[in-house]
């Protein structure tokens, strides 16, 4: 006998268990299905343990590296690889629970298997005993996510050749390591485990690290990097990985020349494909482009009435609060209730290496491109008070702004904790805020984000601190 429910949601990563939330609070009876666990990528093998290894990498890096400048020494400092990997764990099982919490909470029935469409109003799970229920539901909401792309002649083992999923969980640090793709994935990884002392090769086919950055910022990033001691191959191709007994064996090229890498193991980060395949879509007449990612329209539906697509699985912006976001949207739409239409170009993007990475709205490049007369302000941290008492003041923050209306097209910034400074623009630019309005707010004196005043200020001639 089926079950029957307002709305399905297959997927419990932050898209998928953020849209059933909403669709609950909105009084629909809601059920939500996954294959592996709740809290999908993000919080079990993404964005959060590795958020973890990334502070231990930044202390690790501090005591390896500028204990003098801070007033510590050591005899024998022992860095435990390990104790980072099982920290991170923790933070992420503490998280993962915390969702099942939240489904209880909500009145959200958690089917765990793999779903499958088959008829626009039905989904098949079935759980690891091989046992199938049939759910029926008036809206579908896929959620489904995206997986890591490897060529097929790149042969992942798990051990010597791997993807973000054996990085992420292997308790041994790799005494070398040859990154393969420099982009958010890419570059953290560097950071982590370059900090930890491993020789770390990161190879870019791309002319730049974080290539789809602004081209400054991407500059900057790749001088820090390489400061840091890791080897930075930008406009490298790789023609071919080979396993051998003890390590790998990366063949790169660039500009019609051959050069061969060996390291302990090789890292694939190069981009991700989406989750489509085995669920149905072709069946139920869902339409997906010719990269495999469902089709939408700003409601977040597909082409079949009834179903829709959230996340990664859209290739919208595959980030994880994009995928809230465009959950909450979703949900709200099948609802019926007062909602927004999400701007993809705005959406605040983040990359956690060292210096981190923060940005949004249109590059200097793209904004001008699009007929816009810009201006440009920057500020560097090394002028302000708190990041010289961090000891982490390189980089600076950009303002693209419209010269004729004052509006502003993009931000992008590179140095301490600009992730955690993001928010107060793209607010400002939802709310038509300009420079000037930001120059006038107050800012606490000392914080690091006295500089989004302090570029603001220079925005509207005005520099103080510069």
């Amino acid at each position: 006998m089926s079950e029957t429910y307002d709305v399905i949601v297959i997927g419990a990563g932050p898209a998928g268990y953020v849209a059933a939330i909403r669709a609950a609070q909105l009084g629909l009876k809601t059920a939500i299905v996954d294959k592996e666990w709740l809290g999908g990528v993000c919080l079990n093998v993404g964005c959060i343990p590795s958020k973890a290894l990334l502070k231990n990498a930044e202390i690790a890096h501090t005591l390896r590296e500028r204990g003098k400048e801070f007033g510590f020494s050591f005899d024998n400092l022992r860095l435990d690889y390990a104790a980072a990997v099982k920290r991170s764990r923790r933070v992420s099982a503490r998280l993962t629970k915390g969702v099942g919490f939240l489904m209880k909470k909500n009145g959200i029935a958690v089917h765990m298997g793999t779903a499958r469409l088959t008829a626009r109003d039905t989904v098949a799970v079935t759980n690891a005993d091989g046992q199938t229920v049939e759910l029926k539901a008036r809206n579908i909401i896929l959620a489904t996510g995206a997986s890591a792309m490897v060529p097929s002649a790149w042969d992942v083992d798990g051990e010597r050749v791997l993807t973000y999923r054996e990085a992420i969980t292997q308790e041994k640090l790799p005494k070398s390591a040859i990154i393969i793709g420099a982009g958010a994935i890419g570059v953290e990884f560097a950071t982590i485990w370059s900090a930890y002392g491993a020789q770390v090769t990161l190879v870019e086919m791309m002319p730049r690290v974080l290539p789809l950055e602004d081209e400054e910022v991407s500059t900057e990033l790749g001088k820090a990097l390489v400061k840091r001691g890791i080897n930075v191959l930008t406009g490298h191709r790789v023609e071919s990985i080979q396993r051998l007994k003890d390590g790998v064996k990366v063949t790169v090229s660039a500009e019609g020349e051959e050069k061969v890498l060996e390291a302990d193991q090789a890292l694939v980060a190069i981009g991700f494909r989406p989750n489509s395949s085995g669920l149905g879509l072709d069946e139920v007449g869902v339409k997906v482009n010719e990269r495999g990612f469902v089709e939408i329209d700003e409601r977040m539906a597909t082409n079949i009435p009834g179903i829709w697509a959230i996340g990664d699985l859209t290739g919208k912006l595959m980030l994880a609060h994009v995928g809230s976001a465009q959950g909450i949207v979703c949900a709200e739409n099948i609802a019926g209730v007062e909602t927004v239409t999400l701007d993809y170009t705005m959406m605040p993007r983040a990359t956690y290496c060292q210096p981190q990475v923060a940005s949004f709205g249109l590059t200097e490049a793209q904004a001008r491109e699009q007929g816009y007369a810009v201006k440009v302000a920057r500020f560097p941290f090394q002028a302000n008070g708190k990041a010289l008492g961090l000891g982490d003041y390189a980089g600076w923050v950009k303002l693209v702004v419209d010269e004729k209306y004052g509006e502003i097209l993009g931000a992008h910034m590179i140095g301490p904790e600009v992730t955690e400074l993001l928010p107060e623009l793209t607010l400002a630019h939802m709310m038509e805020l300009t420079p000037a309005e930001i120059a006038r707010n107050v800012h606490a004196h000392p914080t690091l984000s006295e500089v989004l005043m302090e570029v603001a200020h220079v925005a509207e001639g005005q520099g103080i601190h510069i």
